[in-house]
């Protein structure tokens, strides 16, 4: 009997600390939060803002070990980090006074004490310290979304809100849902699609969203240099996925960015290659596509390593005409410039034109076509970040620059991806101390053999 108890207060225990783990995770403080839902409010005069945060029902969360985490849209606007939420905005005007409405209201869930005990506990809206916590002065139960809504329809024609997106994935997204609810609950009003407004804010990151970034990226770089230490023939690709995972949340990384993507061989040459199922053979390249998020921010970084520690002559070479597009480009980065494929500000062009300019394939033809997917994107809450990804740089913005080369019929793919803050002068190179260089490269490898770290298959 006493051992029963004994596991049950454990458990209780455990509980408790991942709620205290929750929220321990860094975050911004609430003004910064509320400064956001300060500039959405002016983007979206005339109108209510309804927002929705994920309600841990969606399939990313179907295994039993899932970890929740938030509707990217809604944290940057709350950093609210449990599961049912729901949010209103509304410009603040003497009308709005006059008839008693705030301008803004957070929505939660009741606790279930019984369900906290397998899930952790939460935060309820009657909580005497809800409001410090959550930022809001206003917390009211998720059921009095819709009566609260429809006051604000009586000063408001219009409601702003996230549109599901076009296609299969759209389809059956939990925009399309909650979209179809509110035209439900309230079909009078005009509905305008929120996803571009706040995808243009959370493309220029504040100071505490690069710190972040910053972390994860450091960790992850940590990661990939214990991969070169570890890759040789005979290794298989899932254990150098696990030894990364397993780095990058040493460091602080609570989950991975994306999923892991480790190719050798044939496997270099496919680009969202996610098995990790192959042992890696002598005289193959091995791509390694892999990083963790910190406090939920994305770092996003690609090496390609010889497996046995050495360049072949055709592989350095192709990996140099690689490097050297990235480095054109990297000298190019700075406010004004665009990602995107065309213009005279494109820095997709300049790698194309440098990687169509050096080096054939087998056939004497130019290796432009072999460069099939974009140069870079934004990285931050969504590892493919928020907003318009042609829109020109400023001062502020975090993303990847990954040029690559993918020769199917040598088995030969060479990706260099690094994470790059725009400043207001240029750039800067977040990922520098991961060494790029094939002669850095072979050196590492060649001492963790010479260090017995990576023993002969």
């Amino acid at each position: 009997m006493r051992m029963r108890s004994r596991r049950g207060f454990l458990l209780f225990v455990i509980l408790l600390s991942v709620t205290v783990f929750s929220w321990a995770l860094e975050k911004e403080p609430p003004s910064v939060f509320g400064s956001r839902r300060d500039n959405l409010r002016r983007m979206t005069e005339g109108g209510v803002v309804v927002l929705f945060g994920f309600t841990g029902r969606e399939p990313q969360f179907d295994l039993p070990a899932a970890r929740f985490w938030q509707e990217p849209n809604f944290y940057y606007l709350t950093g609210w980090n449990e599961p049912g939420a729901g949010m209103l905005l509304a410009a603040e005007s003497e009308a709005t006074r006059a008839a008693g409405l705030n301008k803004e209201m957070l929505f939660v869930p009741p606790r279930d004490r019984g369900r906290e005990r397998w899930d952790g506990i939460r935060s309820g809206p009657d909580d005497a310290d809800v409001a410090r916590k959550s930022g809001f002065q206003t917390v009211l139960p998720f059921s009095e979304l819709s009566g609260q809504l429809e006051k604000y329809l009586k000063l408001f024609p219009i409601v702003y809100t996230l549109f599901p997106a076009s296609g299969p994935a759209g389809e059956f997204s939990p925009n399309r849902r909650w979209l179809e609810w509110l035209q439900k609950v309230a079909p009078g009003p005009e509905y305008r699609n929120l996803t571009a407004i706040i995808g243009n804010l959370r493309q220029v990151k504040s100071p505490g969203e690069e710190a972040f970034l910053r972390k994860a990226i450091e960790a992850s770089m940590d990661a990939h240099l214990a991969a070169m230490k570890a890759v040789r023939p005979g290794a298989w690709e899932y254990e150098i996925a696990a030894l990364m995972e397993y780095t990058f949340k040493k460091a602080g990384c609570e989950q991975p960015a994306y999923t892991p993507i480790v190719g050798s061989g044939f496997n270099s040459t496919v680009l969202h290659y996610a098995e990790a199922e192959r042992q890696m053979k002598d005289g193959e390249l091995l791509v390694l596509d892999v990083a963790g998020a910190y406090s939920g921010y994305a770092a996003d970084i690609t090496r390609t390593l010889p497996v046995n520690g050495k360049f072949s002559p055709r592989q350095r070479e192709i990996y140099e005409i690689v490097l050297g597009a990235q480095n054109a480009v990297l000298a190019a980065v700075k406010p004004g410039m665009s990602l995107g494929r065309a213009g005279d500000k494109s820095l997709h062009k300049i790698a194309y034109d440098y990687i169509n300019s050096h080096g054939k394939d087998l056939h004497g033809d130019p290796l432009g076509k072999y460069f099939i997917h974009g140069l870079g994107h934004h990285i931050g809450l969504d590892v493919h970040d928020a907003g318009e990804p042609t829109r020109p740089l400023e001062a502020g913005m975090i993303i990847t620059i990954e040029p690559g080369i993918y020769i199917s019929e040598e088995n030969l793919g060479v990706r260099i991806e690094d994470d790059v803050l725009v400043t207001k002068d240029g750039a800067v190179l977040l990922t520098a101390r991961l060494p790029r260089h094939p002669d850095e490269i072979e050196k590492i490898m060649a001492a963790a053999r010479k260090a017995g770290k990576q023993p002969d298959p």
